[in-house]
C-alpha cells in the first residue's frame, strides 16, 4: 500500500511540475491554479505514503536511501507549502515542483527494502535528529532555488536583455527576502539537528563527537551556513554574494546527506 501511494504521489507531482512549466511559459493563470492543487494533493498522498511505510517498517522511515530521499522530497514540498501560505514568490512553485520530482525519481529507483535497525539506532533520537535535519535541508533547498532564481534574474537585468526569465521571475528584492527567510529557518533547524545528533552520540557511544565523516561534513556545512548568516546580519551582505555562498553551502549539505554515505565509511553508513 505504501509503495502504491508513493507511485501515485510521484505521478501527481510530475503532473504538477508539467503544469507549472506550462504556466511558466504561457503565463496563463488557469495553469497555475491547477498546478497548485495537484501539488497539494500529491503532498497529502505523500504524507499517507510515509505513514503507511512507518506501519510497515515499525520505525520512522528515514533510514534507507529510498526513505531518506522520499522524506526529503516530502519535507521540501511541505516547507514550500508553509512558505506559500505566508508569502507569494512568483514562479517559485515551478522550481520547487521540479526539484521534488527529481528527488522522487531518485527515490523511485532506489531499493525499497526495509532495513532492520541495529540496537543503537532503536532510539527515539532517530526520528527527532533525522527529521529535524531533513526539514532543515528542505528549507535550505528553498534558499538554494531562490538563489538560482536570483542569479538568473540578475543576469537578465545586467545584460539588459529582457528575455524568458525577466518577466517570469520575481524582483531581486523579493528573491533576497526569500533567501533571508529560508536561510533563517533552515539554519536554526540545522543547528538543532546538529545539537540533537551530538546528544544522541553521547547516549549511544559515550562521547559527544567521534569525527565520523558525516559528523565532520555536517560541521563543515554548519560553518558555511553560519558564515552566510554572520555576513548577512553583521556585515550586511545581500544579493549576489549571499546567493552564491548559499548555493555552495547547499552543495556541501547534499554531500553530507548523500556523498558521505556512499564515498566515506563511518558509523552513519547504515543509511546508505
Amino acid at each position: 500500500m505504501s509503495f502504491l501511494l508513493f507511485q501515485v504521489s510521484c505521478i501527481i507531482y510530475l503532473l504538477s511540475a508539467a503544469t507549472y512549466l506550462f504556466f511558466f511559459l504561457s503565463e496563463k493563470k488557469k495553469f497555475r491554479k491547477v498546478a497548485r492543487w495537484l501539488f497539494f494533493i500529491a503532498a497529502v498522498l505523500h504524507t499517507l505514503n510515509i505513514l503507511f511505510r512507518y506501519i510497515e517498517a515499525g520505525h520512522t522511515p528515514i533510514t534507507s536511501h529510498h526513505e531518506t530521499i522520499s522524506f526529503f522530497a516530502w519535507a521540501t514540498a511541505w516547507s514550500y507549502l508553509s512558505f506559500r501560505w505566508r508569502y507569494t514568490v512568483k514562479n517559485l512553485g515551478t522550481f520547487v515542483s521540479t526539484l521534488v520530482v527529481v528527488l522522487m525519481l531518485v527515490a523511485a529507483f532506489s531499493s525499497r527494502h526495509i532495513i532492520p535497525l541495529a540496537p543503537v539506532y532503536q532510539s527515539w533520537w532517530l526520528p527527532v535528529h533525522a527529521s529535524i535535519s531533513l526539514v532543515a535541508y528542505a528549507f535550505l533547498a528553498l534558499s538554494f532555488l531562490g538563489s538560482i532564481m536570483y542569479l538568473l534574474q540578475e543576469r537578465e537585468i545586467k545584460q539588459k536583455r529582457f528575455g524568458l526569465f525577466y518577466s517570469r521571475l520575481p524582483s531581486l528584492e523579493a528573491l533576497d527576502k526569500l533567501n533571508h527567510h529560508c536561510l533563517s529557518v533552515g539554519f536554526t533547524l540545522l543547528t538543532l539537528g546538529l545539537v540533537t545528533g551530538v546528544l544522541w552520540a553521547k547516549q549511544a557511544w559515550g562521547a559527544y563527537w567521534h569525527w565520523d565523516p558525516k559528523e565532520t561534513w555536517s560541521l563543515i556545512t554548519w560553518f558555511l551556513y553560519a558564515g552566510v548568516m554572520h555576513q548577512r546580519f553583521t556585515v550586511g551582505w545581500r544579493g549576489r554574494r549571499i546567493a552564491v555562498i548559499s548555493i555552495i553551502a547547499f552543495v556541501s549539505a547534499m554531500f553530507t546527506l548523500w556523498g558521505v554515505s556512499f564515498l566515506l565509511k563511518g558509523v552513519h553508513t547504515y543509511a546508505s
